[in-house]
């Protein structure tokens, strides 16, 4: 005869679940399933920034280092052939603030930056609405706008350098044709003239580059507005400044902001610009601009301390007029 199981008092007992032990009740230790979710939990937020660490790794040892290292440097009296060179503290940046060369400099990258900057960001922008156009073989369209960008920028100087030359150029021959000028125009002699010619460059080659950035914005605006634009009868130029401006204005922030620190760093069109080779920037330093002043100092004369207290500077210029262009951005985003 088989034995029966005698019930417990208070009812049949669950099993114990594992990880559990018989009158733990709820206040057992977690088992194997909570230890791993409390590890994937510390994995799940330390797996972001598993992502992005090397791009601060890249960022410390080219980025941060470097700006330090020339921060250093430029407290001291430094010849780059020796490496070495004595602590004069920031004499280096005194003595900077009282070199005629220095503003000459500064008014010279500035004035080449919104000679080129402004008129080219225009033209792109125009380019881009043509381009967002219904055109036949639009991929054929927008490889031709990135043209220049193919062409080195060595090829693209000698080009231009000849384009604008005194005596044989082309640009001189077609204004004299027209009758604008009646006399040759020494174009590397004035420092307007250039100023005008170097812009010329950077126009050329810069355009279609940011052309194409802006064009991929406007095909992301929404073409709802665009018809809700028509159906209330506006012209196409309205419907670019109601409509397109104001929905691809991030962008135009951007291009803005990096065409502010690529003006700011201009160097191989000035000095191809100049046949003599030598960073001057001309006979009396008319397009000489600081990166070409900075080129002269510290691979020309070897003085890297004074070299290196010019880009501390040129870093703040292009740091505080980058930051003024996102505050008005966005001031005039808030509008």
């Amino acid at each position: 005869m088989a034995l029966q199981a005698r019930p417990t008092p208070g009812g049949p007992r669950k099993a114990a679940g594992p990880g559990t032990s018989p009158g733990s009740g709820r206040h057992s230790r977690p088992g194997p399933d909570g230890r791993r979710s409390n590890r994937w939990r510390v994995e799940r937020h330390l797996i972001p920034y598993v992502f992005v660490a090397p791009f601060f790794l890249v960022f410390g040892v080219f980025g941060a280092y470097p700006l330090l290292q020339t921060f250093w440097v430029s407290l001291h009296d430094w010849d780059r052939l020796s490496g070495a060179g004595r602590w004069v503290g920031f004499e280096n940046f005194s003595r900077l603030l009282d070199d005629s060369d220095f503003y000459t400099a500064t008014f010279n990258t500035i004035s080449i930056f919104v000679v080129s900057t402004v008129p080219q960001l225009i033209a792109a922008l125009g380019l881009a609405w043509l381009l967002d156009r219904h055109l036949r073989s639009p991929s054929v369209w927008r490889a031709l706008v990135l043209v220049p960008q193919y062409v080195s920028v060595v090829a693209v100087a000698l080009v231009f350098s000849q384009l604008f030359g005194r005596d044989f150029g082309i640009v001189n021959w077609v204004l004299q044709s027209l009758g604008v000028i009646s006399d040759p125009i020494d174009w590397t002699g004035e420092t307007w003239s250039s100023h005008l010619a170097i812009s010329f460059m950077v126009m050329w080659r810069w355009t279609g580059y940011n052309a194409l950035i802006y064009l991929a914005a406007m095909q992301a605006v929404p073409r709802e507005l665009y018809e809700s634009a028509q159906i209330d009868g506006a012209s196409r130029l309205t419907t670019f400044l109601k409509v397109t401006l104001p929905s691809i204005r991030p962008t135009i922030v951007f291009t803005v902001v990096i065409s502010t620190i690529g003006g700011l760093q201009l160097f191989a069109e000035p000095f191809l610009f100049d046949q003599s080779g030598n960073a001057e920037g001309g006979a009396e330093h008319q397009f000489q601009t600081l990166t070409l002043m900075l080129y002269k100092y510290g691979f020309i004369n070897n003085d890297a301390g004074y070299a290196s207290a010019i880009s501390w500077v040129l870093f703040l210029v292009i740091a505080v007029i980058a930051a003024v262009n996102f505050l008005l951005a966005r001031r005039s985003s808030k509008a």
